[in-house]
């Protein structure tokens, strides 16, 4: 079924949100999540394996790697995820950053709080 016109004006807003939020590059993400920080945060799923950041974090891996065209419902849906996670999160900056949970988790969900 073709999408209408306003789920194609979503789906280029949710993915000029992702794009400009998501300031991390797959693989400076894949390196992040390979560290001990990255692993030390977030809310764990109930059988306590993966946080679901970090299970974020993946999943922003493989949508960078595709063409536009190629993205999925499922794609555009965790897009949108990341943007609001990303958008609340950030809005509640600790005094100190530097080194912080508050930045560990931001960083699993591809957006390093430290860039400029």
């Amino acid at each position: 079924m073709p999408a209408n016109n306003n789920d194609d004006k979503g789906d280029k807003e949710v993915k000029e949100d992702f794009k400009s939020l998501v300031n991390m590059s797959a693989t400076q993400i894949e390196k992040w999540l390979d560290t001990d920080e990255s692993k030390s945060v977030g809310q764990k799923e109930e059988d306590g394996s993966e946080s679901i950041g970090h299970k974020s974090g993946k999943h922003i891996i493989r949508i960078l790697g595709k063409k536009d065209a190629d993205l999925s419902a499922d794609d555009y849906a965790h897009m949108r995820k990341v943007v609001s996670y990303i958008k609340r999160h950030s809005a509640q900056q600790p005094k100190e950053t530097k080194g912080s949970n508050w930045e560990y988790s931001l960083k699993n969900w591809g957006h390093d709080p430290n860039k400029k």
